[in-house]
């Protein structure tokens, strides 16, 4: 058993090391080497497609990285599943769209507009998801399971 004066050294210890250890592990999480953002590669583009998702709500429906709602398809790597000629022609469609007895709204986008989302997909395919190849919603998985 300890003396009072031992459990106090034994506890101010720990806690002088596992804070030391907190502060490294800090450190080496902002470190450059271990960005995986994608932050640099962000163009005039990229901003413009963001808030065309924004202005649209399209989190409404969907997700991005497991963020927003489950009621369509993930999103994250969806140029990878997809490719750009599809989602340039959804985006564009005048037309609602509705798949599986879902339906999309029409938003009718110019051909910058659907660039500019384009854009924004395809830098989020980029972000390193730390090996994850997608991000799935709870509902495809249980979609993909029956």
């Amino acid at each position: 058993m300890l003396s009072k004066k031992q459990a106090r050294a034994f506890f101010l210890g720990g806690t002088l090391v596992t804070f030391l250890v907190f502060i490294g592990l800090t450190i080496y999480s902002f470190s450059k080497d271990q960005d995986q953002s994608n932050y640099g590669e962000i163009t005039e583009q990229v901003v413009r497609g963001k808030n065309i998702w924004e202005k649209n709500n399209c989190m409404g429906c969907h997700t991005i990285l497991g963020e927003g709602a489950y009621y369509a398809p993930e999103l994250t790597k969806v140029i990878d599943r997809r490719g750009e000629g599809y989602i340039k022609a959804v985006l564009m469609s005048p037309v609602p769209w509705g798949p599986n007895g879902r339906k999309m709204v029409a938003y009718g986008m110019s051909d910058q507009e659907a660039e500019d989302v384009i854009a924004f997909f395809d830098w989020i395919d980029d972000i390193d998801l730390n090996g994850f190849d997608t991000v799935v919603s709870p509902l495809a998985k249980d979609k993909v399971n029956n």
